[in-house]
């Protein structure tokens, strides 16, 4: 999931103070009594949090032995909180940590290896590149709890105004915004330049910021140009936004696209409930969701993201074993479908796509592109690559530096992050 999550870093700081971790030693299993475990929630506090907070009450029901501390801390904190609260033997027994996070802290051995626990009882039920991405260097580190990835969504009524269909290629996307500005007056995209945005268009050229196992930095090759090159094409001509470069110009596409003043953006299924809110999508089944277009190699694809639970290594067995038994509940099928039909979130096993859950029109959409969505390589320090990328592609599509010029200095900073890595 690439998006921040509204909390005062104040409220978190005072939240975190009160937390009794896992990691600190609690002595209420040698009192005989409950075992009291602390679970870091990082989902949006108040359209996703609740319904984590009310299956962690069904849990604590179900397993008398078990009492959970549930704790939600700001998504776009939580990576660094939990590096210092790891590095100093006080995290929390059970994270809720984006997939990218996962071989990070497992190569600093702050995460429990699962393979083989109550956690991954029932492993064959999850969809198998999901576990892929949970793993690191041959190890099993997380169990998939939500999975996600970018969709090409779009206004349906706008675009059967204009007579156009959902574009299977970048050039289509092109024509068919000049058509629905001439035939409705509003622009029919709104391109994002934060990094992991432009992902697809990389993947649609065959190629990635890094290759992973030739330890070669990729994000300034002829391909990896080609694709940004397309990109930056997206912001300039009829029918296509101009570039927004401010700090809300998440806020600003997502507000655009739910009023229906653009056609089309690219998005991600945790703004399912935020699209249904939206005067342009109050029917639901006026919202379009479709792989997003291809390159120019005839491949299209967007990173896979979502959420993993892990396990702190450094508590204790009795913490360990309680925190095993509450991941087991929560990626259960019953749990997934639960938050499915509460959040609108996409489930990481197949036998919780029921019929209910199919229902919603949102998670129906985004499971028909989850086949083209491209799983990340397990590499420490991949998530971290986008940072340079969210830095430099704003300055590029603000007319301040070259394609060229900023691409190069991406690669310099990303050289910083892999230092053994090729060029």
């Amino acid at each position: 999931m690439r998006r921040g999550i509204a909390a005062t870093a104040l409220v978190a700081s005072l939240a975190l103070a009160a937390t009794a971790c896992g990691g600190d030693g609690d002595s209420d299993s040698e009192s005989g009594g409950p075992v009291t475990i602390t679970y870091w929630d990082t989902s949006n506090a108040t359209n996703e949090a609740p319904t984590y907070k009310a299956l962690v009450k069904e849990f604590e029901a179900a397993n008398k032995g078990v009492k959970v501390n549930f704790v939600n801390v700001p998504f776009d904190q939580a990576q660094n909180k939990f590096d210092t609260a790891a590095g100093s033997k006080g995290a929390p027994d059970v994270l809720r940590s984006e997939v990218g996070w996962t071989p990070a802290f497992a190569k600093k051995g702050f995460f429990l290896p699962l393979d083989g626990t109550e956690a991954l009882a029932e492993q064959d039920k999850f969809q198998p590149n999901l576990l892929e991405q949970a793993k690191y260097e041959g190890k099993t580190y997380g169990v998939p709890l939500v999975t996600d990835t970018l969709a090409f969504v779009y206004n349906k009524e706008l675009f059967e105004k204009a007579g156009v269909e959902a574009p299977k290629t970048w050039d289509d996307l092109k024509k068919a915004a000049a058509t629905i500005k001439d035939k409705t007056g509003v622009d029919g995209y709104w391109a994002s330049t934060a990094g992991y945005y432009a992902q697809p268009f990389l993947y649609g050229e065959g190629t990635d910021t890094v290759d992973a196992d030739a330890k070669k930095i990729t994000v300034r090759s002829a391909a990896a140009k080609k694709g940004y090159g397309t990109w930056l094409s997206l912001f300039d001509g009829k029918g296509l936004h101009k570039a927004d470069t401010t700090a809300d110009a998440y806020a600003h596409i997502q507000e655009a696209f739910v009023s229906g003043k653009v056609a089309s953006v690219i998005q991600g299924p945790w703004e399912i409930t935020n699209f249904y809110k939206g005067s342009a999508f109050k029917d639901k089944s006026n919202l379009g969701i479709a792989t997003v277009p291809a390159g120019t190699t005839g491949k299209a694809g967007a990173p896979t993201g979502g959420h993993n639970l892990s396990v702190y290594a450094g508590s204790d067995k009795a913490h360990q074993e309680a925190a095993l038994k509450f991941v087991n509940f929560m990626t259960s099928a019953k749990s997934q479908e639960t938050v499915a039909l509460k959040n609108s979130t996409l489930p990481t096993r197949d036998d919780a796509y029921t019929d209910k859950v199919k229902a919603d029109p949102g998670i129906a959409g985004y499971q028909t592109v989850l086949p083209a969505a491209q799983p990340r390589p397990a590499l420490p320090e991949y998530s971290s690559l986008w940072t340079p990328l969210d830095e430099q592609l704003p300055q590029i599509a603000g007319g301040k530096k070259s394609l060229d010029e900023g691409l190069g200095d991406t690669e310099a900073a990303i050289a910083k992050l892999v230092p053994d890595f090729s060029k």
